[in-house]
């Protein structure tokens, strides 16, 4: 079930990749431009996992597997940019101004570097088969969601706040609450791909509301 579920995910955001690279080709929405490495780092991750069984365990498995965490490290963080951007689209001030900016991209690179030491450099990976999908995961006990992850949740939430209440957009908001839900709550479902259906809601919430600040913009300026 769940090798069928990662595939799903992957043909998923590889739509989603398509639909915003073809966005961003015709409207030139700069958010969308920090949202596309995050996609392709989910349809690298859902792809690996749903294919591991049939690389079958070995180097080339760890190895593949092994780069899901480094791009998790790498492309994760930039949504602390897109949200940034999506204030700046949203005409708020502060996040017009140089130390807006500034303050984004120093968060952003902060985070990158704390899943780097936290999480990544001095990793081992073991073999383990869940739910029927075989892939390679630190063999560390996980005391809660990695400081880096909750650091983008908060700034994604607040974002969506603030987007909501100046702009009457409430998409934003909903796709940031059901992935900080589904991140909490346990569901009593056999399944480790189930969790992914959240982060397929954000993802294509933050695509939607790209889209949306784009027309409202158009709407403004014709």
């Amino acid at each position: 079930m769940d090798t069928f579920l990662f595939s799903f995910f992957t043909v998923a955001y590889i739509v989603l990749f398509v639909l915003g690279l073809l966005l961003f080709r015709t409207y030139h929405i700069q958010s969308i431009l920090l949202l596309l490495p995050v996609m392709v780092g989910l349809i690298y991750d859902n792809g690996i996992i749903a294919i591991g069984r049939y690389i079958g365990a070995g180097t080339l498995l760890e190895g593949l597997n092994l780069a899901r965490f480094w791009i998790h490290a790498l492309f994760t963080p930039m949504l602390v940019l897109y949200a940034w951007k999506t204030l700046e689209q949203g005409e708020v001030l502060w996040a017009k101004q140089s130390l807006g900016r500034i303050s984004a991209f120093l968060l952003t690179v902060s985070l990158v570097l704390i899943e780097l030491f936290t999480e990544v450099f001095g990793l081992n990976l073991v073999a383990s088969v869940e739910y029927g999908v075989l892939s390679y995961s630190s063999n560390e006990i996980s005391n809660g969601p990695p400081i880096m992850v909750l650091g983008v949740s908060l700034v994604l939430f607040v974002a969506s706040i603030i987007i909501w209440r100046k702009q009457k957009w409430p998409w934003f908001f909903v796709g940031s609450l059901l992935m900080i839900i589904g991140s909490a709550v346990g569901l009593p479902i056999e399944s480790g791909a189930v969790i992914n259906f959240f982060e397929l809601a954000l993802i294509s919430s933050l695509l939607c509301t790209a889209y949306f600040q784009n027309k409202r913009g158009t709407r403004k300026t014709g």
